[in-house]
Order: structure tokens, then sequence, then C-alpha cells
């Protein structure tokens, strides 16, 4: 228990140091690269800086608690503590145990920030930026719904309103109705519309028939469960969801022929993606020398901050990759990840493997 706390309090005060010079450094390059589009309102400024460093957080996160594995191991090298530790009989397992425990328990708090509005800052922060608002009107949104073609002509998600409303009804192929409005609001799970117009067609067109038929119609409830955010994320084609936003889309697009891989994607990327963190940490840990009498570790430190950015960047790739539907976020979030995971457990059970023989 004396060694779990002695290496986890040097590793947390590595984490804290690397993460906040990473996200001073990203969040202080961008603002003097935007500084001149930001609204004249200090107030907005601040909120801008805040949620940019939010974003900076979600992004140096798992790459600060690879680099303060390799720091906090450099030190303890450099100090002799770690040939101590040895000579006092503890192993490389026991050593180990405390970045994985570390390291996992901040990569689940961090995927539970996802749950909130942490992880649509990046979007808040970039609509303060254009619109001055937190959330930016989409236009002009069309999608279908239960054999439903719906547009919205605005839709204002913080406002929970949609304007210049048009439904069109079609069975078979065959337009039957438009519902026109001016307004909807979302309440209580719908979303409802006080007054609207309804052209109906009859079901045979003809010279002596009877013509389409206009109808004023009151009170109407639709769209069950689609919340603003969900209608502004899924069929704009955004990925900054939050894990709740983007389960819920699941449950009710599944059934609506709407392609759900931007949607897979974003999950995998929140629950998958940052598990890598503690395979690397292991596979890095086994590389580090005892003393520094056998390597130069100047020249292995250079090293393993390379090897932690290429395979931070390759992730990053494969979930643009993801996103854009060029490959299955199977093959370019979840897969990675797996073959990171065994290549550790494969170097950690043949280090226990050589300990036991020793």
């Amino acid at each position: 228990m004396l060694l779990f706390r002695y290496v986890a309090a040097h590793y947390l005060k590595y984490i804290v140091v690397i993460l906040f010079a990473l996200v001073f450094f990203m969040v202080g390059f961008d603002f003097i690269q935007v500084a001149k589009d930001l609204p004249d309102s200090a107030n907005l400024i601040l909120i801008y800086v805040v949620f940019k460093a939010f974003f900076a957080v979600d992004m140096m996160l798992p790459l600060s608690l690879v680099f303060a594995m390799i720091a906090t191991k450099i030190q303890m090298i450099r100090t002799n503590a770690l040939v101590a530790l040895y000579a006092l009989g503890y192993t490389k397992t026991d050593l180990l145990r405390p970045f994985v425990v570390v390291s996992g328990a901040l990569i689940v708090l961090y995927i539970g920030l996802h749950t909130t509005a942490f992880a649509r800052a990046d979007e808040y922060a970039n609509n303060i930026r254009s619109t001055s608002q937190f959330f930016k009107p989409t236009n002009h949104l069309f999608f279908t719904y239960q054999d439903q073609y719906i547009y919205f002509g605005r839709l204002d998600p913080l406002k929970e309103r949609a304007y210049d409303i048009r439904i069109f009804g079609v069975e078979k192929g065959d337009l039957r109705f438009v519902v026109m409005a001016d307004e909807a609001r979302y309440k209580h799970g719908y979303w409802h519309i006080d007054e609207a117009k309804r052209i109906t067609k009859p079901e045979l067109l003809s010279l002596s028939g009877e013509g389409a038929r206009m109808t004023q119609e009151r009170g109407l409830k639709l769209l069950k469960d689609f919340r603003p955010k969900i209608l502004d994320q899924v069929y704009e084609g955004k990925v900054n969801y939050t894990i709740i936003d983007a389960i819920d889309a699941m449950r009710l697009l599944q059934d609506q022929n709407v392609n759900l891989d931007r949607i897979k994607s974003a999950l995998y990327r929140m629950f998958v993606h940052p598990l890598f963190v503690p395979a690397l940490i292991v596979i890095l840990f086994f590389f580090v020398p005892a003393s520094p009498r056998f390597l130069n570790l100047s020249l292995f430190s250079f090293g393993a901050i390379l090897a932690t950015l290429t395979v931070w960047a390759l992730l990053f790739m494969m979930i643009e990759l993801s996103n854009n539907k060029t490959i299955p976020s199977e093959a370019g979030v979840v897969m990675p990840v797996v073959l990171l995971t065994l290549i550790a457990v494969w170097i950690w059970n043949q280090n226990r493997l050589q300990a036991r023989r020793a």
C-alpha cells in the first residue's frame, strides 16, 4: 500500500503539470488565431476560453496520462528510486499497478464527463465565435419519420422551437397530404403545433372529381422523444454527441431508415477509444530500463514520446475516417484499441512468466 501511494502521488503530480501545460498551450494558440473574430464582450470571450479549455482537456487528457507515466518512471530512474524499490523485493507488476489503476480511474471519469455538455464544448465555443450564442440555429432541416417527410425551415435548439414547418404524408409512394405550420415547440416529449393548415389530396385525381381539400387543424403532436438536440446533431451530420444523446438517437432512429454509422462512431470514440491509454502505458512501462546505465534516458524519452504521439495520431486518423464513413467504425475505432490491449496483455504475461522463472 505504501508503494502504491508513493507512485500514485508522483504520477498524479505529473498528470496535473503536463495536462495544464498542454491545455494552456492549446487554448493560448487558438486564442491568438481567433481573437479578432470573437465578439466584443468580455463575458463571451471568457466563456469561449472556458469551453476551449474543456475541449483541450478532452483532447489532451489521454496523452497526458501516458506522458505522465513516462515522466514518473524517468524521474524514479534518475533518482535511483526504481533500483531501490527492486532491491526491496518489489516486482515490475507491483510498480505498474498504480499507473494502471490511476489511469483507469481517470479514464472512467473522462468517459463519464461525456454524458454531460462537456462533450459539446468545442461546438459551443465555435458557436460563440460565429453567432455569439451557445446554440446555433439550424436552417433547412429535412428528414423522414414513419413514412412522413418533415421540413423545418429553422430549428432553434436553445429555445426548443422550430419555424416554417412542412409535413408531407406519403402512402405507398403516393403523396396523400401536406401539413403547413408557422411554429412548433418541443414539450413533454412531443413537438406541439397549435395551428396548422392541412391540404389533403383525393385518392383519384380527375377533372370532374373532387379536388384537394384544405382544412384547419389544432393541437397536433408529432415526433415523440425527438429532442431538438437529437434532430440538430443527427440530421446535420455532427459528431459532438453526449453519450446520452447518442444512445437516445440510436434507439429512436434504428427503424427510421437513417444511417447510424456516425452515431456508432461517436459512441465508440467516447467508450472504446480512451481505453488505449492503459494499454499503451503497459506496453511502454516494460520497455523503460531500470537504470540509466543501460540506456540513454534522453533518447529513450524522446522515442517514447514520439511513439505515443504516433499511436495517438493514427487512432485519431482512424476515428476521422470512421466519422466520414470511409471505413466501418468497428474497424476504425474498436479494432486498433483491441489490438493494443491484446499486445499489452501479452507483454504483461510474458514479464510475469519471466519473473516467476527468475
